[in-house]
């Protein structure tokens, strides 16, 4: 099974460059240069702390702060700080995850340099970046590795009033539009701020008016509501209605809750699954509630058929691809390429991971049979240890142990590395565990392109991801946390 704290600590990693706080302009605006809305907005002085609570259990907190630097030309320093901790079965999982952000302090001012630190849960790094107009150049330093200068990328279309688009928006009354560049995968992506009507709340006893604004990123793709007082206090931050952000003080924010999260976040079914659904071929039908539209989409695998009372029919399939659709390797990626990309995650470019791939696929052409290989050589290779993660294939590779997303990982690096389109699927897997309640568990598989797409399984060793499987959408993506606490299986057919 995948750590739900890894989904959903990556989605918050993302909520917390929507956030920052700071000491109000007024006080160190110099006379003579104009300076940015992200700076004039009000805001409270010395940065915000949050509590962040997965179905009202904390699990971690945030820190966000955005400061006017003294000095000419003048900068400002944009601080977010992230701390994820929860069980997972026995052993604890923590993160932190640390940014900080330099820009120009005048309107539409470009970012300048950044350093982003991750320590815990998913391996120690940090990445050092320089920002041109020619592009940006970033640095990993890694513990017990040499510096590694990673490609320099296009310039960054962020700027600064990015850093805090929802106070910008309001001291603007109108929406706004920018650039995030990721502190994870260092990719672009879009969003979108846009100003919702003004609603009151009970804060401390007292009601309040607080305005509102939601803010999408191309990433996410998943709202994330702000709510703001009139002195610029941002107070809750809701993304999705799984997870949210509450404004605390520092002490409070830190004291944290245990959360196990397996059985926090499961789906618990009416009854286990039947036998034939771990057959392949095999098929098996869930009436499922809270599963909106947008995650309806049919495929090869899942049929849906929406029910009078609002509630879904789900086919979960699943079969070995057809032996006239399999293709030699290497194949071209149906979907243009992305499939195939080596990231700063996926490293499917690494010379470890390519000469590793070598070995294990030989001079084997057909791409499913050497699928199989890669899938069986992780499967047989890696320990599989829920304490043990690591954001990164190389790592992975050179620990080799950790749970689903370890796996997967490695996995699809191998594959893309050997001229397979691969990615990696994020959804819930049936399970039994000591406790004997039959539910479906967070998981995260592979899905390789032979000719045709084919899922399968490297944690447990599956060439054919069985019809247990349930499929939401592919790892990284925070659009599918939402499902979390909202979706019930009613029905097991």
């Amino acid at each position: 099974m995948t750590r739900p704290p890894r989904l959903m600590s990556l989605a918050l990693v993302s909520l917390c460059a929507l956030l920052a706080g700071a000491a109000p302009a007024s006080k160190a605006t110099p006379a003579k240069a104009e300076v940015s809305d992200a700076v004039k907005a009000p805001r409270p002085k010395g940065g915000e702390y949050f509590g962040l609570y997965l179905m009202d259990k904390k699990v971690g907190w945030l820190f966000t702060d955005l400061e006017l630097l003294p000095g000419e030309p003048a900068r400002v320093k944009v601080t977010n700080q992230l701390v994820f901790k929860a069980m997972v079965a026995t052993r604890v999982s923590e993160r932190m995850h640390r940014e900080e952000r330099f820009y120009e302090a005048k309107p539409g001012g470009r970012l300048l340099s950044f350093t982003v630190t991750q320590k815990g849960d998913g391996g120690d790094q940090t990445l050092e970046g320089t920002a041109t107009p020619e592009g940006v150049r970033v640095v990993r330093k890694r513990p017990g590795r040499p510096d590694e200068l990673l490609k320099q990328l296009p310039p960054a279309q962020e700027r600064v009033e990015d850093a805090d688009s929802v106070r910008v928006a309001l001291q603007r009354k109108a929406n706004v539009k920018g650039f995030s560049l990721d502190g994870m995968d260092l990719e672009t992506y879009g969003m979108a701020t846009t100003l919702e009507p003004s609603e009151q709340r009970v804060l401390n006893g007292v009601k309040v008016k607080l305005s509102r604004a939601s803010t999408l990123s191309e990433k996410e793709k998943v709202p994330v509501t702000s709510y703001v007082t009139g002195r610029g206090e941002m107070v809750l931050v809701e993304f999705g209605q799984t997870m949210q952000a509450r404004k605390e003080t520092e002490a409070v924010a830190k004291r944290l809750d245990l959360v196990e999260v397996f059985g926090l976040t499961r789906v618990v079914l009416p009854r286990p699954l039947p036998e034939s659904a771990r057959a392949v071929p095999g098929s098996v039908t869930l009436v499922v509630q809270g599963l909106p539209e947008k995650f309806r989409e049919e495929t090869y695998r899942q049929k849906y058929k929406p029910l009078p009372d609002g509630r879904v029919e789900v086919t979960l399939s699943a079969a070995a691809p057809a032996q006239k659709a399999r293709k030699p390797r290497p194949l071209a990626d149906p979907d243009g390429g992305e499939n195939l990309k080596a990231t700063l995650i996926v490293e499917s470019d690494a010379p470890a991971i390519r000469e590793l791939a070598k070995k294990i696929v030989g001079e084997e052409k057909d791409a499913y049979v050497a699928a199989q290989k890669v899938n069986t050589w992780v499967a047989t290779n890696l320990e599989k240890d829920y304490g043990a993660s690591a954001d990164r294939a190389t790592d992975v590779l050179s620990q080799r142990r950790g749970d689903c997303t370890e796996h997967s990982l490695l996995s699809v690096a191998l594959l893309r590395a050997a001229g397979i389109p691969a990615r990696r699927v994020d959804g819930v897997i049936y399970m039994v565990n000591q406790d004997g309640v039959p539910a479906l568990y967070w998981h995260e598989w592979v899905e390789a392109f032979v000719g045709e797409w084919t899922q399968l399984d490297p944690t447990f060793n599956q060439p054919v991801a069985d019809a247990t499987h349930f499929a939401f959408g592919e790892e990284g993506n925070a659009e599918i946390t939402p499902l979390i606490g909202t979706l019930k299986v009613t029905d097991v057919k």
